[in-house]
């Protein structure tokens, strides 16, 4: 199965330096019935995206609450034993949650297939959409569409083996 985790770039580094996700639980994004049924789609690639695009978006709450950390969304693509991962039942109508799956141990780096990072260029827009993104929570059209503009910019595709360079 493959999952989405959301990291910031220091979490990317210090993942390459422990050679695992860990430790668990994790929180990750897969397709599960929720999304499928959110996103109304039967073409497992649309599937994965939207997973994929789920898991940036967290990535964006995770540097919205680090001041200090590179304005850049970071996703590791892993590949986990069907049933490691486990959508919270109690979540599962849960719009802000469509997607989220949970993987009770760590994960071996080598299990990765890809690292999606956003490119540089991304920076600006994701810094302001992380300012923005508690008034985004509250209602606010206008910080919304900010937070919306993060989403603009697709993720860069990596192979594991090039994590070094982004981390430098």
């Amino acid at each position: 199965m493959r999952v989405y985790v959301p990291l910031t770039l220091s979490g990317l580094a210090a993942v390459h330096g422990a050679g695992e996700l860990g430790p668990g639980p994790l929180t990750a994004y897969a397709v599960t019935p929720g999304l499928r049924e959110w996103y109304v789609s039967d073409d497992i690639e649309e599937l994965e995206y939207a997973a994929l695009s789920r898991a940036a978006s967290a990535s964006l709450r995770l540097i919205a609450g680090k001041p200090d950390e590179l304005r850049r969304r970071v996703v590791v693509a892993l590949e986990v034993p069907d049933g490691a991962a486990v959508a919270d039942p109690d979540h599962v109508l849960d719009a802000s949650s469509l997607g989220e799956v949970r993987i009770a141990e760590a994960v071996p780096l080598s299990k990765a297939a890809a690292v999606h990072v956003d490119a540089d260029d991304a920076e600006k827009d994701v810094a302001a959409a992380a300012a923005a993104l508690g008034a985004a929570d509250l209602g606010d059209g206008d910080a919304q569409f900010t937070v919306d503009g993060a989403e603009d910019h697709e993720l860069l595709w990596f192979g594991i083996q090039e994590i070094p360079g982004l981390i430098a």
